[in-house]
C-alpha cells in the first residue's frame, strides 16, 4: 500500500462544513487504511492501492455524492508531496506565509511544466500576472505555483485574487508550507 494524502477544495470554508469523522468515515469506507484527518481544512492522510489519478476519481465521486456539492480534491503520494515542499524556492521570512497552489490533477515532478493543458493555462495566467515583488513572489513549480505574500495580503494580493476568481478557481487548491510539512510527519 502506498501512503496518499487527498488535498480538499472549499472544505470548511463558505459555509461547506464537513467534520473529521465524516470525511474520515468516506475515506474508511472506500477501503483505505491508516485514514487521518490533519487541521480542518480538508487534508486526509491515507493509504491504498492504485494510482493516484483513479484514487481522486472515486474519492471526489464519494464526497459528491455523500455530502451533495462538486467535489474537487488533488491527491499525491507522499513522496511526491515532499520533492513539492523541499522545492519551495523562496526563503523563510519573517511576516510573510509561504504557499502551495496545487493544480488540481497536475502530476510530476516539481518543476516539469507538461501538465494538461486547462491547468497549463491556470498556471501561465497566474504567473503572467503583474505583481510587486515587493509585496509577493510567485514561481513555477510544475504541478504546483509556489507563492510567498505578506501577511495579511493574502486575499488582496495581485495573485490572491488572480488564482481566488474565474474559471481557474475551481482548478487549484492552496496550503501553506507549514501544513505540507504537518501532512508529511
Amino acid at each position: 500500500m502506498t501512503r496518499y494524502i487527498a488535498l480538499l477544495r472549499d472544505i470548511n470554508v463558505g459555509g461547506r462544513t464537513i467534520k473529521s469523522a465524516e470525511l474520515s468515515e468516506v475515506f474508511r469506507s472506500l477501503g483505505y487504511d491508516a485514514v487521518k484527518t490533519v487541521l480542518a481544512s480538508g487534508n486526509v492522510v491515507f493509504e491504498a492501492d492504485g494510482k493516484a489519478s483513479a484514487l481522486r476519481t472515486e474519492i471526489e465521486r464519494a464526497l459528491s455524492d455523500t455530502f451533495g456539492y462538486d467535489a474537487k480534491v488533488h491527491v499525491l503520494d507522499t513522496d511526491a508531496l515532499a520533492q513539492i515542499a523541499d522545492a519551495y524556492p523562496f526563503p523563510a521570512r519573517e511576516g510573510w506565509h509561504r504557499y502551495v497552489v496545487f493544480l488540481i490533477g497536475a502530476s510530476g515532478a516539481p518543476g516539469s511544466t507538461d501538465r494538461p493543458a486547462e491547468l497549463d493555462a491556470v498556471a501561465r495566467h497566474a504567473l503572467g500576472l503583474e505583481i510587486d515583488p515587493e509585496r509577493e513572489q510567485l514561481a513555477d513549480g510544475g504541478p504546483v505555483l509556489y507563492w510567498t505574500v505578506e501577511r495579511g495580503h493574502t486575499l488582496d494580493s495581485v495573485v490572491g485574487k488572480g488564482i481566488g476568481s474565474g474559471k481557474g478557481k475551481a482548478m487549484t487548491t492552496n496550503r501553506n508550507l507549514n501544513t505540507l510539512e504537518k501532512l508529511l510527519r
